[in-house]
């Protein structure tokens, strides 16, 4: 018997066609809906229009507050655009996607805490000279 004829031996006369919808398959993206769209762009608007609604009534008069407040909404509406709009989760691509944006968030930390750490010191340190009278030419 040749090994064309056994294929068809062991053929048991049912169609096992493979169909790739019967089986569910979980790729870590979320599925994309006009719902979720909208309760994205409804979060995105109250965290634009709260804070601006904030700066422009003058609602907190400490401008630190006010600064630390619009920070916080700012934090927020990242995370909303990164879930509603580009469907970011722990899942998504194996779970790489999630580890490039710890990754990026702590080059931003770093970044930022030492930019502000070195203008800091470079105020603090340079500002005495230029203030002192017997400096100036």
């Amino acid at each position: 018997m040749s090994a064309h004829t056994d294929v068809h031996a062991a053929h048991d006369g049912h169609d096992h066609h493979h169909d790739p919808h019967d089986e569910h398959h979980d790729d870590g993206i979320g599925h994309v809906s006009l719902k979720g769209y909208m309760i994205g762009f409804v979060l995105a608007v109250l965290l634009t229009a709260v804070p601006f609604a904030l700066v422009m009534s003058g609602g907190l008069k400490d401008s630190g507050t006010t600064a630390l407040v619009i920070l916080g909404f700012a934090a927020v509406q990242i995370v909303v655009h990164m879930v509603y709009f580009l469907h970011m989760n722990a899942k998504s691509e194996g779970g790489w996607n999630m580890l490039a944006l710890i990754f990026t968030a702590v080059l931003v930390l770093i970044t930022l805490s030492g930019s502000i750490w070195v203008m800091y010191h470079l105020n603090h340190n340079m500002m005495p000279a230029l203030m002192d009278p017997r400096n100036l030419p």
